[in-house]
């Protein structure tokens, strides 16, 4: 069904991102392609829907796949029909009807009579019955415009989709319905993802790292188990090795200590005996050529065992425990952060919520705001923030500090290098050497420090904004993080998993990545919903 052979991508630089990668789909298999961030899990996917070329290798795909884009914003230009590919044939469909039936416009349609149907019913299916195929992609929101591209899907049929991220921006909602689709679908897939529910329903997994391809026959429970058992036994060859080392060592010190006392008594003998002083050198230097083949001999034994240490290291996967140290924020627990009595916001367009808003959030509450895609959990933020005024009712802020972290981490000035932007963040006057010692904790050495920050990867940024969090001299009072695992691989939402728990001020978080809600240990539920459902409650 997909074959990829000795595939290899340069990147514009003529830098290597991979080079020999082979991988093969069977007809009606259902595969996952994890990795780290930038090891170039999109940029295969984009090969095999031929949207990119290899500098070399060859692609074999029986017809032309349904390819689902992480990022959709280079879209925005386009109508829905031209995204789903079928606004040629829209067009032909009616103007047919209109009584312009020429040859062009049959031969456009291709007997196909029934596309505006099919594309309604598609749309319809994915939540969007109601938006016309002719309205732009720019003006639906990002859970929308996954939709759109689900939505093509059912329209074209056909025998091999690539997604990449599709549950990013969908709601809980849509995340069980693409989850349905895909454990009943007879498509073949190819799936990249760091959604660990959605893994799980893929019966292959595909590592793509530095190292290659490495196929797992199983979904992503079995392959992490896979990946700790390799772990594990890496982690004892490790120590073997380490001890080998030790022994050596000593026994190389214990070989040259009992010749060095065998040579002195040696020495004394000689001196005792009255030899000449000629035979006493040459003693002297056969002693010396003889302790230098020892330690050479030595030497050679613990280089061969150093060797094999730094070949066992270099498997182990990057040190990734990060902590973010955080003085507790200066509101006092329990205090009122701020109030909302009866709002409601006006795009022009009506009421956005069908009932007007009312809670309060207090000082060290853990908040999921959840909802479907655009029941206006976005606007409800802005207000929050302060950025956005509500048209209707009162709100109530103190005066106290939030920081804001979106799913892009915008927070990194992309005009900055690392260091200057840590640099930025120094409200406290810390020392260059203190500003290195915090970017080091947080995984950036000496090589990282003049690197642009618009060259960093999703994981890189996240990290970087951690590292800004420490480096400020007092905490935020309040976090509100939106979507932040969307652009994550799974290892980096660990590390912003662990890195955030031990906060301590009032954390708004929306997200709809039940492992990371889970993992915050949320307390409370603030959630709306569109259409005369909207609601809010605890």
């Amino acid at each position: 069904m997909l074959i990829l052979q000795d595939i290899t991508y340069l990147h514009p630089n003529q830098d290597v991102l991979f080079s020999n990668i082979s991988l093969k789909l069977n007809t009606h298999d259902k595969a996952a392609l994890t990795g780290n961030n930038g090891t170039g899990k999109s940029t295969l996917l984009q090969i095999a829907a031929g949207r990119l070329k290899p500098a070399a290798g060859t692609l074999t795909v029986p017809e032309t796949p349904w390819y689902i884009p992480q990022l959709t914003d280079q879209y925005n230009h386009l109508s829905i029909a031209e995204v789903l590919g079928v606004d040629r044939k829209l067009k032909a469909f009616r103007e047919i009807i209109d009584g312009h039936m020429n040859e062009d416009n049959l031969a456009l349609l291709n007997e196909d009579w029934t596309i505006e149907e099919r594309s309604q019913e598609a749309l319809a299916r994915w939540g969007l019955d109601g938006i016309s195929p002719d309205r732009k992609l720019g003006s639906l929101s990002g859970g929308q415009k996954t939709k759109v591209f689900l939505a093509g899907i059912q329209i074209h049929q056909p025998q091999l989709v690539l997604m990449d991220e599709p549950s990013n921006h969908l709601d809980g909602k849509a995340r069980a319905q693409l989850y349905e689709y895909l454990t009943t679908c007879r498509e073949t897939l190819l799936v990249v993802s760091h959604d660990r529910s959605l893994l799980n329903l893929l019966d292959k997994t595909y590592e793509l790292s530095n190292k290659g391809i490495t196929c797992f026959g199983g979904n992503y429970e079995f392959y992490a188990s896979q990946k700790a058992i390799a772990r594990e036994a890496l982690d004892h060859d490790l120590k073997e090795q380490e001890k080998e080392l030790r022994k050596a060592g000593a026994a190389e010190r214990e070989t040259l200590d009992r010749k060095q006392k065998l040579d002195a008594r040696g020495k004394k003998k000689q001196e005792k005996a009255g030899l000449p002083t000629i035979s006493m050198n040459t003693l002297r230097n056969n002693a010396e050529k003889s302790a230098a083949r020892l330690k050479n001999t030595h030497g050679e034994k613990k280089e061969q065992l150093l060797s094999g240490l730094r070949q066992l290291r270099a498997g182990l996967p990057p040190e990734e425990h990060i902590r973010l140290d955080l003085e507790d924020p200066a509101l006092h627990s329990g205090k009122v952060r701020f109030s909302a009595e009866n709002i409601n916001y006006d795009y022009g367009l009506g009421q956005l919520w069908s009932r007007d808003l009312s809670f309060d959030i207090r000082s060290g509450d853990r908040i999921l705001l959840s909802g479907e895609n655009g029941s206006g959990k976005t606007t409800l933020i802005r207000i929050i923030l302060g950025e956005l005024e509500p048209g209707a009712g009162r709100i109530f802020r103190t005066d106290a500090s939030t920081l804001y972290i979106d799913q892009d981490y915008s927070l990194i000035d992309s005009r900055y290098t690392v260091y200057e932007q840590a640099q930025h963040f120094n409200t406290g006057k810390l020392q260059e050497h203190e500003i290195r010692t915090r970017l080091n904790r947080f995984l950036f050495g000496r090589e990282d420090l003049d690197k642009p920050c618009n060259a960093l990867s999703g994981g890189e940024r996240m990290r970087l904004t951690l590292c800004a969090l420490s480096i400020r001299d007092q905490a935020p009072d309040m976090i509100v993080l939106d979507e932040p695992t969307n652009n994550l691989d799974i290892g980096n939402i660990e590390v912003l998993t662990g890195a955030i728990s031990s906060y301590r001020g009032t954390l708004l978080v929306v997200s709809h990545d039940a492992y990371f809600i889970r993992a915050l240990n949320l307390a409370f539920r603030l959630s709306t919903t569109s259409g005369d459902k909207t609601s809010l409650s605890w």
